[in-house]
């Protein structure tokens, strides 16, 4: 396992492991609108930059997170919480509150329930994203 800082969080990575299930991994799958907009969004690769930086240095394609949830909406744009379970372990940070960044905020944490992560390798923990998200879907929000 590789040590690595995910935006505050001191973990330790199995990439080999992530890499390999996230390959056979399909596409979030939910299909109400505010999901499908987010699968937009993840595809164009609209997230922010130290969200993708991150995803890609674990070979995770962004359309293929393992939580999506639409939590609120304003004049500002979607707030959603995303998720994606990475293979490895939580060595320092504190699980209970999120990192508050210019773009969003972090948490990682524990999450036993599989969500969209069925069979995933253990140890594992999830990287977990609220973020407010331009709405793209040419259709009702």
């Amino acid at each position: 396992m590789e040590k690595r800082d995910l935006f505050g969080f001191s973990v330790e990575v199995d990439a080999d492991a992530a890499r390999d299930w996230y390959a056979e991994a399909e596409d979030w799958g939910c299909t109400c609108v505010s999901c499908r907009n987010f699968l937009v969004l993840a595809r164009k690769r609209m997230l922010p930059g130290p969200a993708l930086d991150t995803l890609d240095s674990l070979g995770i394609s962004p359309e293929k997170a393992t939580y999506v949830c639409e939590l609120t909406h304003d004049e500002s744009g979607h707030c959603y919480e995303f998720s994606y379970r990475i293979a490895g372990n939580i060595l320092s940070g504190d699980e209970m509150a999120s990192v508050s960044l210019g773009w969003g905020s972090v948490l990682c944490f524990h999450e036993p329930y599989p969500y969209g992560a069925p069979h995933f390798p253990k140890p594992h923990f999830d990287l977990d994203f609220s973020i407010t998200l331009p709405w793209v879907l040419d259709e009702p929000e």
